[in-house]
This record gives structure tokens, C-alpha cells and sequence, in this order.
């Protein structure tokens, strides 16, 4: 008999799967795909030799991972590859606030009436940065925070709604990067604790920045299966999972699923009913024949470009798809270009870029024209540089990737008490109603992102069960 057996092989399955089988149990993974990967996967979408993610694509919490820093994950291939610039936000006027390494540049990129301000509210957090990280992202109400002051310190700024945390900033530029930085959990700036979503990715950029992998986001996936294989892990793609007989006998059972899935594997009946999934996304990967021709200069060299006039047009944006159930006229867009620093990803001379929008849950419709449209006003002739291009729109998505019910990318609504208390109230999150059954996914925290500490932390739980079974 096994003494765990891994359903899903997205970076939190294979995450848990390591942990366990580095501490000597015997784990065997099913994964439904023909590859390893989950969120985390790389594929020609487009045309011969563009290598496209077709989820994540940057990795501002892989690199700052708890769990994957842990792990000897560049002897098994993982390179992390950094822009000249984390992230920049171009206006329409041809000006860009950044996100760079250096708090400095940052602020000095929203001008002097706002510099001091940002530089007070980061700095202080930056030199306990690794704990801190730790702390937030680690099994929750069952470790002891490691600095309760400095986390502290950071609920105060952080739990409150985001658009408090904005009113610190007298100009437009700082409010509009951080009500992007916001954005990218889908969840409206007026909701619970989210400044600390957008503090973590400021924080995340300036501790380690927000690379992306050399190859592609499957990269890092290759890694997690190539040590867990010489661990001894064993590692079955093409395997769908239905009910729970389907799997081999094991002293415990971790799934990398949404809750509804693994409800219904496990008939666990209407357990999980009262978990909400957010609003979906539509994503274009694009073959350029050459450079995003950005009307801003840092945007061109930043790995990771927001794409938002002014925090009102985002906020609006974010209202449609979340609260009003209609795509945006201006959408809220993050595209992510990995050929700035990562060459070999298409053709010589040509490029590959990812973005997607924000829209309702399981929206049927196509944001090709309006998203093309938002991408001219920051970057003229655009348009020109297209070769071909692979839409996806929620449904698209869910057929994917079956955890992005309705096209949520995060498994699960980022807003109000769920952005914390996932996938229900409970001081065990990682447990179930059967004692051998557990969930990994990114409905269970810390949430959303390749960083594996949802599967790190879940498969704490179920060794400290094997250890006393």
C-alpha cells in the first residue's frame, strides 16, 4: 500500500508530492493531461517554433516561494530569467510608472509628491521580507508566526480595503500601479485585505523581482517531476480520475482539484457548496513579428506591462466582470513579455506575448477587438506586428485546466472572507470530512499563484496524520 497518492499534477500536486515523498513515503501522482503542469505549462499555441504559456507566465511568488527556494529545483533545469524592469504601467500619454527592483526607482517613478510615501509604506517590511513571506504563506493558525510584530505591522496596512490604502497617494500615477498591482487576483479594490495583495507583489519585486522561467512556465514543472521521479516518486499522466476506487489503495489521498471535483470524487455531497469562483478571464497568446512597439520606453523593457489608463478605469473594469456581469469596454489587461529576456521562446527576430482581461464567469463571448483596441492606445500599430494569434476565453480555460471552473484562474473568488478563509472556515484547511482525504489546490491557502506552498502546506498536514497512524 501507498502512503499517499497525489491527484493533479499542477506545481501545488507535485509540491506535495515532493515534500512527502523527500521525507520517505512512497507516492504515486495521476495526472488527467498528457504533461505534467497544470497552470504551469508551455505550448506551441500559435505557430512552429512560439512557445506560449498557456496560463502563468511570470513568477513574482515562484521565486519567492518558501517551498520552492527549499528545493534543489535548478539542478532539475529551473532558471530564472529577470527583465530590466519587474513591471511597468505606460499611460496614455506616453509616461509609465514602474515597479523595478530598487524601491528608489519605483518611487521616483511616481514623482516627488508620492515618492515618500511609497518608501515609507515598503521599506519597513523589506528587510524581513523572507520571514514575513513565510509567515503569511506557511500552514495557518497551526505554526507560530515567526515575527508576530512584523506581521502585524503588515495586517494593519494591509487588511484594510484597497482603496483606503490609495488615498495615502496624491497623484494619479502611484494610485494607478498599485490598484493594478490589486488587479491581478480579480477582486474589486473596495474589498477585505486586499492592499496586502497589492503590497505582497510590490514587496515580491523588489525582494527577489518577477521573473520568468528560461523555456517557459513548464520549466518549472519539469523540475518539481524530475526530483520527485528520483525521489522515487512514481508519476502517471493520461489518467483521469472519476470516484476515489479509481485510485490504488493508500494511507492518504492529497487532490490538487477545485473543491467542486474533488466533491464529487469523493462524495462529499454539498460539503463544499457555500465556495464562490470568481469571474473568468479571456487570453490571447500572440506570435509578433518583432517588439510590442509601446509608445512608453520602460515598457519595452519590463518583463510584465498593466495595462489601465487611470485607478477609476480599473476599478470600473473590475466592477463588470466581478459585479455586474459584463466584459468590460476597458478592460483591465496584463500581458507578460518573455522574449524581452528570453530570446530562444520564438523564431529570431520574433516575439511571443501573453495578456487576458478580466471578464464575468463563464462569458461566451470574444474580447479580441476590444482587448487589440485598449493595446493600440499604449502601444500604436500594435496590430501590425501580429502573425497569428490563440484565443481563450472561460470555457476554453475550463476545458484546460478543469480547477478554472467558469475561466477563474485562482480556483476561487479572491474577495471578501475567502480571500483568507479557503475553501471554508475551518483551522484545517487542508483536511476534509474523511480523515485520509486532503486538498492541495488554490482554493486552500495562501491561494492563487505558482508558488507551491498551498501543496507544501497540505502535505505537512498529511505526514503529521501518517506519523501518528
Amino acid at each position: 500500500m501507498l502512503d499517499a497518492v497525489v491527484v493533479g499534477a499542477g506545481p501545488n500536486g507535485l509540491t506535495a508530492a515532493v515534500e512527502l515523498a523527500r521525507r520517505g513515503f512512497s507516492v504515486a501522482l495521476f495526472e488527467a493531461k498528457d504533461t505534467v503542469g497544470g497552470g504551469a505549462r508551455t505550448e506551441e499555441l500559435t505557430l512552429p517554433g512560439f512557445r506560449h504559456d498557456p496560463c502563468s507566465a511570470a513568477h513574482p511568488l515562484g521565486i519567492n516561494s518558501p517551498a520552492f527556494r527549499a528545493l534543489p529545483l535548478e539542478r532539475y533545469g529551473l532558471q530564472w530569467l529577470h527583465a530590466d524592469l519587474p513591471m511597468a504601467h505606460p499611460f496614455p500619454d506616453g509616461s509609465a510608472a514602474v515597479l523595478a527592483r530598487s524601491v528608489a526607482e519605483t518611487a521616483a517613478s511616481f514623482g516627488p509628491r508620492d515618492a515618500g510615501t511609497y518608501r515609507r509604506l515598503v521599506e519597513p517590511f523589506l528587510p524581513k521580507w523572507d520571514t514575513l513571506a513565510r509567515d503569511f504563506m506557511s500552514l495557518p493558525l497551526t505554526a507560530l508566526p515567526r515575527d508576530p510584530v512584523t506581521l502585524a505591522r503588515f495586517g494593519l496596512a494591509g487588511l484594510p480595503p484597497a482603496t483606503l490604502l490609495l488615498r495615502r497617494f496624491r497623484d494619479e500615477r502611484a494610485r494607478t500601479l498599485f490598484a493594478g498591482l490589486v488587479a491581478h487576483v480579480m477582486a474589486p479594490l473596495s474589498g477585505f485585505a486586499t492592499g496586502a495583495v497589492g503590497l505582497v507583489f510590490a514587496l515580491a519585486a523588489h525582494a527577489r523581482g518577477w521573473p520568468v522561467a528560461r523555456g517557459g512556465s513548464q520549466a518549472i514543472s519539469d523540475a518539481l517531476a524530475g526530483y520527485l521521479t528520483d525521489l522515487g516518486g512514481a508519476i502517471h499522466t493520461d489518467y483521469e480520475v472519476k470516484r476515489l476506487d479509481d485510485l490504488p489503495p493508500a494511507r492518504s489521498y492529497i487532490f490538487d482539484t477545485s473543491p467542486t471535483a474533488l466533491a464529487r470524487i469523493a462524495g462529499f455531497g454539498t460539503y463544499y457548496q457555500g465556495y464562490h469562483y470568481g469571474p473568468g478571464v479571456f487570453k490571447i497568446d500572440y506570435a509578433l513579428d518583432g517588439p510590442v512597439p509601446w509608445t512608453a520606453p520602460e515598457a519595452r523593457r519590463a518583463g510584465t506591462v498593466q495595462i489601465g489608463a487611470d485607478s477609476a478605469e480599473i476599478g470600473t473594469a473590475l466592477r463588470a466582470a466581478s459585479r455586474e456581469g459584463r466584459a468590460p469596454d476597458r478592460p483591465f489587461m496584463i500581458t507578460v513579455q518573455p522574449s524581452v529576456v528570453d530570446p530562444g521562446r520564438a523564431p529570431e527576430g520574433k516575439q511571443v506575448f501573453w495578456a487576458y482581461a478580466h471578464v464575468p464567469s463563464g462569458w461566451t463571448g470574444d474580447l479580441t477587438e476590444v482587448m487589440e483596441r485598449q493595446l493600440e492606445r499604449f502601444a500604436p500599430g500594435f496590430r501590425d506586428r501580429v502573425l497569428a494569434r490563440a484565443t481563450a476565453g472561460p470555457a476554453e480555460l475550463a476545458a484546460r485546466n478543469a480547477n478554472y471552473v467558469g475561466g477563474d484562474i485562482g480556483t476561487g473568488a479572491v474577495s471578501g472572507l475567502q480571500i483568507m478563509l479557503r475553501p471554508k472556515l475551518s483551522l484545517f484547511p487542508y483536511c476534509t470530512p474523511h480523515p485520509a482525504v486532503f486538498i492541495c489546490s488554490s482554493a486552500t491557502p495562501p491561494g492563487p499563484g505558482v508558488h507551491g506552498m498551498s501543496g507544501h502546506n497540505a502535505a505537512k498536514a498529511v505526514w503529521r496524520r501518517l506519523r501518528q497512524s
